[in-house]
């Protein structure tokens, strides 16, 4: 009898060469997460390019849960069945019938029929295969065929061990699984631009972990709150997250005092990123990933970006750097971002803000102040009050 399944497709990962086995090995990960705690148990098989979930859970969740792994270009229900040309109509048919009811009661539609065998020992040609179940549909539901733009496109699948019935093909998030690339540390604020960052680092491998600035004892919790149900969010595409919180409002203080003046945002983005690069250190980070956009806001200036970076040996990515604001909160949206995004929240990068920032910075310019802030002392402090909170996800 036939049994509902989804098939998770590659999409990069086709093209990897040796190391292909490593990239497989953290999409099986991936899956593993996205299937843990779904009302029933999954069944998780691996074949050449690509991955069968199978259970007893209803289609829409299954398919809900696949379309959250990275490194998967196409989601695709199907039904399996026996490796006959038999059982295989038999499926069409019954596919057909779950979709569209009975025949009679059915405008004709045009259709076409995708066989492809991933197995040639099976005894009929994709060619022999299609024709065969195509004039099958034409008996029984009486539609013409449309080989160029059909109507219905009914896929056939032929495995080792089964055959595949589908009617549907749904995009996947694409991109590389989680980890493949190495490990990122993300600086996460309450807005929209860094969780969207942080999705698309995700998206090209990288396991991220999260650090948020809070402005405490300047201000109160609630942007730690945002950061931790974002972090929660995010965590849905990659598991095992986790969220350090560092107060910085003294720090901030410190600086206002040193004479920052309108080099106060930057001197302060500068400060964070040395304190993002020695937790990153720690934790085995790569990398830094911010949610900059180039000319967004006067502190995301070209000169005052370069400023920022050098005050990192470490790598700083940022993946929205041409993205416009429009870009980055549809993005927000579909990875469902946006809403917490929204809420309010005391944002310790406007805490101190002269009423003119600087815009064409050099990193000569903040000797004199991070001298008198004696930066090398400041950022141990700094991270011995951090916080570690693992929101998980559902």
């Amino acid at each position: 009898m036939a049994r509902s399944c989804v098939l998770l497709k590659y999409g990069e990962l086709m093209l990897k060469g040796r190391n292909r086995g490593t990239f497989e090995r953290y999409l099986r990960e991936a899956v593993q997460h996205a299937v843990a705690g779904a009302s029933a148990p999954v069944r998780i098989s691996q074949r050449p390019g690509v991955v069968v979930l199978s259970g007893d859970l209803p289609r829409e969740e299954l398919v809900e849960r696949a379309q959250r792994v990275l490194g998967v270009s196409v989601v695709q229900p199907v039904l399996r069945c026996g490796r006959s040309a038999e059982d295989t109509v038999d499926t069409v048919l019954r596919a057909l019938a779950e979709r569209f009811g009975s025949p009679a009661g059915t405008a004709p539609r045009r259709f076409a029929v995708r066989a492809h065998r991933r197995d040639k020992s099976f005894p009929m040609s994709s060619e022999q295969l299609a024709a065969h179940v195509g004039s099958r549909v034409v008996e029984e539901w009486g539609w013409p065929v449309d080989l160029g733009d059909p109507d219905v496109e009914i896929t056939i699948e032929v495995d080792q061990r089964e055959v595949f019935v589908g009617l549907d093909r749904q995009r996947g998030r694409g991109g590389l699984p989680v980890g493949a690339s190495g490990r990122a540390l993300v600086m996460l604020s309450g807005g929209y631009d860094s969780p969207v960052a942080a999705y698309r680092a995700m998206r090209r491998g990288l396991r991220c972990d999260f650090l948020h600035f809070t402005g405490a004892p300047l201000t109160g919790p609630s942007s730690t709150y945002k950061a931790y149900a974002l972090t929660r969010q995010l965590d849905r595409f990659q598991g095992d997250s986790r969220l350090h919180v560092i107060p910085i409002g003294n720090a901030q203080r410190a600086l206002a005092t040193s004479g920052a003046g309108n080099l106060q945002v930057v001197a302060q983005r500068r400060l964070m990123v040395r304190t993002a690069e020695a937790l990153a250190t720690e934790l085995g980070a790569q990398a830094l990933v911010t949610g900059d956009s180039l000319g967004q806001v006067s502190s995301q200036t070209l000169a005052n970006m370069a400023t920022v970076e050098q005050a990192s040996a470490l790598p700083l990515l940022r993946p929205l750097v041409a993205w416009d604001k429009d870009e980055i909160i549809g993005e927000a949206r579909r990875i469902g971002t946006a809403e917490i995004s929204t809420l309010p929240d005391e944002d310790c990068c406007s805490l101190l803000a002269p009423p003119r920032v600087a815009t064409r910075t050099t990193p000569a310019q903040f000797e004199r102040v991070e001298r008198r802030l004696d930066i090398d002392e400041l950022v141990p402090k700094l991270l011995a009050d951090v916080q570690v909170h693992v929101p998980g996800s559902d």
